[in-house]
């Protein structure tokens, strides 16, 4: 309950740190996963391998995208019905999305395991690369819905009030995927194999982990079985909440797979090996930012649902001012040290080190306004408008980004690959900016914005 008054009470510059630091750390943490695998497999096997972890990334991104949809979509309905007091409604909404989180990627496995073949070498995998993306995918998708439980859970903790905990879920995972990475890969030789079995057994950990804690004392609201039975009405609050950051995820699915088609028709293998290291980067370059918009969400959330909408400006101001020294900070030492970054996954293959330090340099140009749109553009979704989130979610991959990459390699080849996402970052932060102003105008001028029904937010 002192969470829950906390958020309600409690000044905004301590609320936003006391969110936003785990939830950073969390996200750096979590974007280790892949990193880690990469650098293993990298030293351990070889380019190739590095190869085949870029092939398998946009199954991993459609898993996560399943993830957010429920948990992040969940998380902002638990925040507002906190918010209302209405615990009870919170709990049924926790215990739908349980259910989803684990039915949802079950699926999704079945559907892999008909059409592996079909499916990797439609993502980029070539004749050589195959069948090492075939050994590190099969093992994850054998295991997709508990990583799917560990990811999307955690929110549920900060959606209380709880961002520590939900940190050390995310933390032991982690260290348990590290520790067991050097043990297959580096030490018993297993392999790509042994890569992904670590991340199985650390994801596995977390949502155990996270499970045990709705379980205890701890915890405000409880795992209650009666729950667990889905409700269309919840069922569609939670999807239609949680679509925009889904589809989001998505569109940046599909914006690999034709990354890795364009780099695989203009750069051969070692242009998709050196996009994995990229992409690797980028991931742990965006998760810092997408800790501080997660931070911020209870707090916009659980606010907007008081009708303290004051508190929910400041909020998202802060943020935004953090989000954007993060991206600016990142952007300063990816390009003051690209050979060194690269350098740290390969053994010293100067050919991929030097094409990966270029390909940082371009790609991350204007990266710092990155920092204002991510945290901008969940604002909606943390006050339950599904219609603007989503919009804003898309406007940098599938409105900007794709059709780029669809245009530009054809004139300038793995040149035209890394000139999109500056262009992409430049055109989607003005789009979010026009969004924004027009709501903070709505807000000041009729002191209560739209209603936090997801219907009525978007009629």
């Amino acid at each position: 309950m002192d969470n829950i008054n906390e958020l309600r009470n409690g000044k905004i510059n301590n609320l936003l740190w006391k969110f936003s630091w785990p939830a950073v750390i969390a996200m750096l943490i979590n974007s280790l996963y892949n990193i880690i695998d990469r650098i293993f497999v990298g030293r351990g096997v070889g380019s190739i391998a590095i190869a085949a972890t870029t092939v398998a990334f946009p199954i991993m991104l459609i898993l996560m995208a399943v993830s957010v949809l429920i948990g992040v979509g969940a998380t902002s309905l638990i925040s507002i019905r906190l918010g209302e007091k209405k615990p009870e409604e919170a709990e049924k909404i926790m215990g739908n999305a349980i259910f989803l989180l684990i039915l949802l990627p079950l699926c999704i496995s079945i559907i892999y395991f008909l059409f592996s073949n079909s499916i990797l070498t439609f993502f980029g995998a070539s004749a050589e690369v195959l069948p090492y993306a075939k050994e590190f995918t099969h093992i994850i998708m054998l295991a997709s819905w508990v990583g799917s439980l560990s990811m999307g859970m955690v929110n549920f903790i900060r959606a209380e009030g709880n961002p520590r905990m939900s940190m050390y879920t995310q933390v032991i995972g982690t260290a348990i995927n590290i520790v067991l990475n050097y043990i297959f890969v580096m030490r018993l030789g297993i392999g790509i194999k042994g890569s992904a079995l670590a991340t199985v057994c650390g994801q596995t950990f977390s949502a155990i982990w996270v499970l045990s804690y709705f379980q205890s004392k701890a915890s405000f609201l409880k795992i209650r079985i009666k729950n667990l039975k889905l409700q269309k009405n919840l069922v569609i609050s939670i999807m239609c909440i949680g679509f925009a950051p889904f589809s989001m995820q998505l569109a940046n699915s599909l914006q690999n797979v034709i990354l890795n088609k364009s780099l695989m028709t203009y750069g051969g293998d070692i242009a998709l090996s050196a996009m994995g290291i990229v992409g690797s980067i980028a991931t742990l370059m965006f998760m810092p930012i997408l800790g501080v918009s997660q931070g911020a969400q209870p707090i916009i959330g659980f606010n907007y649902g008081a009708q303290q909408f004051d508190r929910v400006k400041e909020t998202l101001k802060k943020a935004i001012i953090v989000g954007i020294v993060i991206a600016t900070f990142s952007t300063a030492v990816v390009h003051l040290w690209p050979t060194q970054i690269a350098g740290m996954f390969s053994n010293n293959n100067v050919k991929l080190n030097k094409l990966t330090a270029h390909a940082m340099s371009m790609f991350f140009l204007m990266f710092p306004v990155a920092g204002f749109q991510i945290v901008a553009s969940q604002y909606f979704q943390a006050v339950g408008k599904p219609i603007q989130s989503t919009i804003l979610g898309l406007s940098r991959q599938l409105l900007v980004l794709i059709p780029l990459l669809l245009v530009l390699p054809r004139f300038w080849g793995t040149e035209g690959v890394w000139m999109t996402p500056p262009i992409a970052d430049i055109l989607s932060a003005l789009i979010t900016g026009i969004f924004i102003f027009l709501e903070m105008k709505h807000i000041n001028e009729n002191c209560m914005p739209q209603d936090t029904d997801f219907k009525k937010a978007n009629s």
